[in-house]
């Protein structure tokens, strides 16, 4: 891939030498410790090398300078280009891999789905599918939280973007989007080369999307012809009218590919960050202490603090990237177009200088005021920043309570991380064991 223009000078991080296969591979595989060790040899903004391309990223870890890049134009640095790996799963027309006006137009249609009235409308339902689930818990199991919080933000985002509690067609769908997020890196960079898709292991993977795509028309198609007034995504996607004034409504094709964003950007991500929560919460027992004395006196502020915590210590996403559409000069640095910056979540949520003791899994730093609000960007920033943040808050809130007012939670070991698609997850599915509390449902 050719950055630049030859003959101008350009002022770009330093950063390693070896081949683009071999920083390809660390970055997608290493990069939790081979990050900070970068950031210790070269400064908080160094550069790799990465294919396809091979392309330069340049990683940012200073506050300031993310906040730069967040708040730059939306069209030179292009969050689409940077997120061309999601391509092959969320669709040509997916809000993620929009600029400019298309990605406004887009927000502008999903945000109502957002809003705080309809965050607080969904709040009975995930209480619903978070009772369901933990009224199946028993005092002295074993439980792997990621899996089974992977079920119920699955059910959760299935209900919330298509409205559907029950049917074959739900039945379906369900072990087709599991499969769907179940991706290793290998398989993740393989999505760029569309050559790849006729061989195993990536022809499975195109074979099992053709499915889900087929079974996502099927619904969209008999909502078409049975409308129903309800609050779920699909049904709000179907009254949408073009932006341009003409007739009709949005085209198949692209209510799909928000479905499917939203669908995969709401469930695994939710799942890993209530599993490491859980797991830092079990591991801690003086935090799991004032967690669940929270639960019980119904104050939703710490338990929104330990939640947030959870994802600092353990972002789900280490970086997000922005591609240089023309030469920019970027915090300093003179880049030429072509190249990617990108906002270093991991570095900055375990920088010291921000959080002292950044290592530490302490709540109460986002209740006294020392996580400085610049350095915790785990929803991105700018106009680009995730539309369902405070739903997820929402939903990660309520499932603790569900927890924690029901089960102590008993853990040892720490879990290792494991990426998988492009997020970060407790590599051993984070086990807790349950201890009932008296007087509880369930916990005897």
């Amino acid at each position: 891939m050719r950055q630049g223009r030859p003959g101008k000078r350009y002022t770009l991080p330093p950063g390693p030498r070896t081949p683009a296969m071999v920083q390809t591979l660390q970055t997608l595989a290493g990069r939790k410790d081979g990050f900070p060790r970068l950031r210790e040899r070269y400064g908080p903004t160094f550069s790799v090398w990465t294919l396809p391309g091979p392309q330069r990223i340049v990683m940012f870890s200073d506050p300031d300078d993310i906040k730069e890049i967040f708040a730059g134009d939306p069209v030179v640095l292009s969050g689409a280009r940077g997120n061309e790996v999601l391509r092959a799963a969320m669709g040509d027309r997916s809000v993620m891999l929009q600029d400019g006006e298309a990605h406004r137009q887009i927000r502008r249609y999903l945000m109502p789905a957002f809003s705080p009235g309809a965050v607080q409308g969904y709040r009975p339902m995930v209480q619903r599918i978070a009772e369901q689930e933990v009224a199946g818990w028993r005092s002295g199991q074993e439980v792997p939280t990621l899996d089974r919080m992977a079920a119920v933000t699955l059910e959760v985002m299935m209900q919330v973007v298509f409205g559907l509690t029950d049917g074959p067609r739900l039945d379906r769908l369900r072990p087709r989007l599991l499969r769907l997020t179940d991706v290793d890196p290998v398989v993740a960079l393989g999505w760029l080369y569309p050559r790849l898709r006729l061989l195993p292991p990536w022809r499975g993977h195109a074979a099992n999307l053709r499915a889900v795509d087929t079974l996502i028309h099927e619904e969209i198609t008999e909502r078409r012809q049975s409308p129903r007034s309800s609050p779920d995504l699909l049904s709000r996607l179907l009254e949408v009218a073009p932006e341009d004034g003409s007739s009709g409504s949005l085209p198949p094709a692209e209510i799909r590919d928000q479905l499917v964003t939203l669908l995969l950007a709401g469930y695994e991500t939710s799942a890993s960050a209530l599993s490491w929560t859980l797991h830092e919460l079990a591991r801690d027992p003086a935090a799991q202490a004032a967690a669940r004395r929270a639960a019980d006196d119904g104050d939703e502020a710490y338990l929104e603090a330990c939640l947030k915590e959870g994802m600092r210590l353990h972002p789900i996403i280490d970086y997000v990237a922005r591609t240089l559409t023309e030469d920019q000069v970027v915090a300093g640095w003179s880049l030429p177009a072509g190249v990617t910056v990108a906002p270093a979540i991991m570095l900055t949520h375990l920088d010291e200088e921000l959080f002292g003791d950044a290592g530490r899994f302490r709540p109460e730093r986002f209740l006294e005021g020392s996580a400085p609000p610049r350095g915790w960007i785990p929803f991105g920033g700018g106009v680009r920043r995730c539309v369902g943040a405070a739903f997820a808050l929402m939903e990660g809130v309520v499932m603790l309570c569900e927890v924690l007012s029901r089960f102590e939670l008993v853990a040892a070991e720490p879990s290792p991380t494991r990426l998988r698609n492009i997020t970060n997850e407790p590599g051993d599915g984070a086990p807790v064991r349950l201890v009932g509390r008296a007087g509880a449902p369930h916990g005897r």
